[in-house]
């Protein structure tokens, strides 16, 4: 008895220690990635169907980006007085603070390269290097988002409304700082005007994949199954599986505003991540949504490894910044309101 005991346990113990070396031989993609690249996700129509472009065309774009962060770096002095009424200083352009100038943007110094070649697009397929055309549900979705937008002129538009800033929810998710504006978390993760770095940390059970922009955290659940489609989230459902050295993550049960721009609850993303020299590695997805695109898209560029450190991403703390948004236009609606002798919204 005492014989098949430790038999056993020997092989028990040797079915984990199978387990631990087959875990230890997938890479390990653990470091600090910083995605930022010149590369825009669709191609300039310019080039058509290339792919690639010559390395004097990648270099004239990054002279180009250079002297704009130079130029835009020797505009910004801290002590410069606040342009008149509100405006940024250009005519026409009172009531109107502007955004960030050339010199908060971070958005890399040089063009995708996949293979010693550099890439006009991020997008691959379609062969013209863009979205495909979006289907009558998705253009409806998208002239209802366009809808309730418009240029700052410093007057209510939408007075007596419905309008963009009737009440918090009402406000995009990247207004409210529950998601990062241009999918930087994903999925797809892409990069976008500043805080591009990416942090990973695998185990053997879960892989997190933690963004700079408003702090995004993605858990990805290794050899598992798909919550409930009645769980729905803002970053989706990602589980994922190793293909020999490449990671593999596959993203549904989303909620029908996800962070890639006008998809919807029925988007579905596959990832793969693959290791190159130099602990850079190869990101390349997949993207299908069949309400909103008439055929799937792909991409890939790749993610320079980097020692930079993540930081916090405090959007806006307290709310402050939402506060004033809905301050400010119940005012432009009180003006318009007199302006028309009629009430505000609500009787006021």
């Amino acid at each position: 008895m005492k014989q098949v005991i430790l038999v056993c346990v020997v092989l028990s113990a040797t079915g984990v220690s199978a387990q631990l070396s087959a875990a230890s031989k997938v890479p390990d993609l653990s470091g600090t990635y910083d995605i930022a690249t010149l590369t825009p996700l669709q191609r300039p129509q310019a080039f058509g169907d290339k792919l690639y472009m010559t390395p004097d065309e990648a270099k004239k774009i990054e002279d180009t980006a250079k002297a704009a962060m130079t130029a835009g770096q020797q505009d910004s002095d801290p002590n410069r007085e606040a342009p008149p009424a509100g405006g940024d200083g250009s005519e026409g352009a009172a009531g109107n603070v502007g955004g960030y100038n050339s010199f908060w943007i971070d958005n890399g110094e040089t063009a995708a390269s996949v293979d010693g070649k550099f890439r006009t697009s991020i997008i691959q397929d379609p062969a013209n290097g863009r979205q495909p055309p979006m289907t009558p549900y998705g253009m409806s979705r998208a002239a209802k988002f366009f809808a309730m937008f418009r240029q700052n002129e410093g007057e209510a538009w939408w007075y007596p409304g419905p309008g963009p800033w009737d009440n918090p929810e009402s406000t995009t998710l990247s207004d409210r700082c529950l998601l990062g504006f241009s999918s930087t978390a994903g999925p797809p993760m892409l990069p976008a005007l500043y805080n591009n770095l990416h942090r990973i940390v695998q185990t053997e059970d879960h892989v997190m994949i933690l963004s700079e922009m408003v702090h995004d955290a993605r858990v990805v659940r290794m050899n598992s199954e798909h919550a409930p489609p009645d769980v729905r989230k803002w970053l989706g459902d990602s589980i994922g599986w190793w293909e020999g050295d490449t990671l593999v993550v596959d993203t549904t049960n989303f909620r029908d505003t996800p962070a890639l721009y006008l998809a919807g609850e029925d988007l579905h993303v596959v990832e793969r991540f693959r290791k190159l020299d130099g602990n850079n590695l190869l990101y390349s997805f997949t993207v299908e949504d069949p309400k909103v695109w008439t055929t799937p898209f792909s991409g890939e560029y790749p993610w320079p490894r980097t020692e930079d450190r993540l930081f916090e991403y405090a959007c806006h703390e307290g709310n402050y910044a939402m506060g004033n948004m809905l301050r400010g236009a119940r005012l432009l609606e009180a003006d318009k309101a007199a302006e028309k002798g009629g009430a505000t919204p609500g009787g006021e």
